[in-house]
């Protein structure tokens, strides 16, 4: 859809949005006011007033969008959706650092200010990692019973390119959580709040740091009575709510090691990943309750034939079902503590490198890869918190998830270790419920999926409910969209949605945004403190922009060049180009490679051979190894990044490579009927190049018997007119919905399947 620019909206251009007059009439003079008094300033500043003076979520979000793409008009790409505030910069966590130790850092010649310096503050986290991370942890006051000897140990036999991290220290990532002695909070802090589906009318619940630490050692006993071996694995298949949490955190400080399990994983699932982790108990719910439905999770525990089951009653105090014989229910477990009640547990403290999570890949295929969290991993998780998402005392955190994936543990550590309190819904995400329950909670900072906000978004979901409170929004999980992310700004008066992309394998993220950066929608602003990202040409090599070198009255210009690692450093010694020296980046996309020392990150797989998943047949960089990841990225002309899905999910059309989410953005806004969209590469039955199919997901299932060749030809005219006049859709099929693994990936690799066996012309 076309928009005017800003100076050209007339009233009856607000009519047609279904503004009344009075409204339109104060709206109009708003924005006049507005272009009059800025008529200097940039498109962002002029949004900015915009969305803080004019925007709020009673308007309908087609006058959102009137006003943030006129604003924008001719702009090019990547136009900021929000930009931070040089006022307050200084009471963000890394803004206050900077303030108190940025000269110390960076020299006083250098620093200038939090906004202005956070790239080079970014760049010095990866270039000095034993201040920085020192200088980290102790602002996350975390606690060791033995201080490490140094923050990173290189690896020299080339068997773990990631080094060694925090080599010598013990810790209990636990013990930092439940801690009160710090600068953060104390005792009768609220640490969760919590709200069971169906009590949207009561109260939200409050537990504080006192009752969660009394209820976490009480467990820890009960787990010492059951006599299991030192570091046993011990499973947790049930929903995250506050027991869950607790039992977590008991395993934790107990020196034990869970098991990651989604609760919605079937009991094949279940029993895969209950004898990859060799687990010696496992603590379940006997059911879950949403609405008016009881689904059983207890049974499916014992179909899988797990070992000694803990059964926690989903509603009450008593378990409605017969337990098999051993297992016990919630009430037998903790009274086997006896009188320990109160009585405080003694963290097991265990080396830096010992493993306290095993955590499972959503693998369409085979078996899931086991992924070993150390005791790193939740310092990896608290610090990207407190970095980039900016979470400290008095925030409340929600992000709807599960502790059978990352962002389950992640948000224990996140919250706890920051000092903040988690806000926690037993129920479904999707309904008004929940956004009841963010008000009420009063949650800062909210995170999210971009299917559930497509979902509020279609439903209406959110109307009604104050979300004023939430500073900031964070996301992950897939690949966001661009219109649905500005709507979301506009429900809590467009405060910043920081993307956050990274994998269970590194314990948080490696790109993310930032509060000191400008935040452009459906795209990252920054590598991840820590972390240096590479591009990978067609050649397998990093992508490296132009450079200009000057010695003496010499001056060397080299034009995007792409040499080998050898070559490479060759031309840099010959120079003399320090050991840190970082050549600037190229616009581009291809696999995205990481330097492999990353704070966190795994150095081991359960089931599989870590160094040939992560490492075998990657290029190197200044003498190191990169660390594969998988995932095809963009770097933008502007110095963002956009993620373009993984890099299988990409094709071959005519003989250019494309991203099936590049090609997914366009389609998905073609037509108001459209819901999602999945764009797959398949091959003829008889040979040839890929064809182009999209497989499309209507709003509203009546309307299967839409007019596919009008809406093949809507696709065409877009992509061809956006992305490149060379690509053509062969084919437009319709689904119900998309398949998805657990994690709620698109499965294009099923479509690709389904599409060749059974033909284009085929039904799926």
């Amino acid at each position: 859809m076309a928009y005017k620019s800003l100076d050209s909206i007339t009233r009856s251009d607000l009519k047609a949005l279904g503004i009344s007059d009075d409204v339109s009439y104060k709206l109009l003079r708003d924005l006049q006011d507005i272009i009059r008094n800025h008529s200097s300033a940039t498109p962002p500043e002029r949004w900015i007033e915009i969305s803080r003076r004019i925007l709020h979520p009673d308007l309908p979000f087609s006058f959102h969008q009137m006003m943030y793409y006129g604003c924008y008009k001719d702009y090019g790409p990547d136009p900021p959706a929000w930009l931070p505030d040089p006022k307050v910069a200084s009471l963000t966590n890394v803004g206050g650092l900077l303030e108190r130790r940025g000269r110390e850092f960076l020299g006083d010649d250098s620093y200038k200010d939090p906004i202005s310096s956070f790239s080079s503050f970014q760049d010095f986290s990866v270039s000095n990692p034993e201040v920085y991370w020192r200088t980290i942890l102790d602002e996350l006051n975390i606690l060791f019973s033995v201080p490490p000897k140094c923050v990173l140990e290189k690896d020299t036999s080339g068997d773990n390119p990631g080094g060694s991290w925090l080599p010598g220290a013990y810790l209990n990532p636990a013990r930092s959580c439940l801690s009160s002695g710090s600068k953060r909070r104390s005792d009768n802090d609220v640490v969760i709040r919590w709200r069971n589906e169906g009590s949207d009318d009561l109260a939200v619940n409050n537990m504080t740091l006192l009752e969660l630490r009394s209820q976490v050692w009480l467990a820890a006993h009960a787990l010492n009575a059951l006599d299991l071996e030192e570091e046993s694995a011990i499973a947790i298949d049930m929903p995250m709510n506050v027991e869950s949490v607790i039992i977590y955190l008991a395993i934790v400080l107990a020196g034990h090691v869970v098991v990651s399990i989604a609760d919605s994983f079937s009991p094949r699932e279940i029993s895969t990943r209950l004898k990859i982790s060799k687990a010696k108990a496992v603590f379940t719910q006997d059911e879950i309750i949403r609405g008016d439905k009881s689904i059983p999770l207890y049974r499916r525990v014992v179909d899988a034939e797990a070992p000694l089951a803990i059964v926690i009653p989903a509603r009450g105090s008593f378990v409605r079902m017969n337990l098999r014989e051993n297992d016990l229910s919630w009430n037998e477990f903790l009274g086997k503590a006896g009188n320990m009640r109160g009585v405080e547990y003694i963290a097991v403290e265990k080396p830096a490198g010992a493993c306290t999570n095993i955590l499972f890949s959503s693998g369409t295929t085979g078996d899931p890869k086991a992924i070993p969290w150390t005791n790193i991993s939740p310092l990896k998780s608290a610090a990207d918190a407190w970095c980039h998402l900016d979470v400290h005392q008095g925030d409340v955190v929600a992000w709807p998830t599960n502790l059978g994936w990352m962002m389950g543990p992640w948000l224990v550590y996140a919250s706890l270790i920051n000092g903040a309190c988690m806000a926690l819904y037993n129920g479904s995400p999707l309904g008004p419920a929940f956004a009841k329950f963010v008000q009420d909670a009063e949650v800062t900072m909210l995170g999210v999926i971009p299917s559930i906000v497509r979902t509020w978004q279609n439903s209406n979901s959110t109307s009604g409910y104050d979300w004023s409170r939430i500073r900031c929004f964070g996301s992950t999980g897939e690949a966001s969209n661009v219109d649905e992310y500005l709507w979301l700004m506009s429900r809590a008066h467009y405060k910043p949605v920081i993307e956050y992309c990274g994998g269970t394998e590194i314990g948080g993220s490696f790109v993310t945004g930032s509060l000191l950066q400008p935040q452009s929608l459906a795209a990252f602003s920054t590598a991840t403190m820590g972390c240096k990202l590479f591009i990978l040409g067609e050649d397998g090599n990093p992508l490296v922009s132009k450079f200009i070198c000057v010695i003496d009255d010499a001056v060397l210009i080299l034009n995007d060049f792409k040499v080998s690692g050898i070559e490479l450093k060759l031309a840099w010694s010959f120079f003399i180009f320090p050991s840190s020296f970082q050549p600037p980046e190229a616009e581009g996309v291809g696999e995205l490679a990481l330097y492999p020392h990353v704070f966190g990150a795994s150095s081991t797989l359960l089931n599989g051979n870590h160094y040939n998943v992560y490492f075998k047949g990657m290029p190197t960089f200044q003498g190191q190894i990169l660390r594969r990841h998988g995932d095809l990225f963009e770097r933008t002309s502007k110095g963002y990044y956009r993620a373009h899905g993984r890099a299988d999910d990409t094709m071959n059309l005519g003989g250019i490579k494309v991203g099936s989410i590049e090609i997914e953005r366009v389609c998905n806004s073609v037509d108001d009927s459209v819901l999602e969209t999945a764009a797959i590469g398949v091959p003829p039955p008889s040979g040839g190049p890929e064809q182009l199919v999209i497989a499309v997901v209507l709003k509203n299932p009546e309307l299967r018997n839409h007019d596919m060749n009008l809406l093949k030809k809507s696709f065409n005219s877009e992509i061809q007119k956006k992305l490149n006049p060379l690509f053509k859709v062969s084919s437009v099929v319709t689904l119900p919905s998309l398949p998805r693994t657990a994690t709620n990936k698109v499965m294009r690799r099923v479509l690709r399947q389904q599409l060749t066996q059974t033909g284009l012309k085929s039904k799926l």
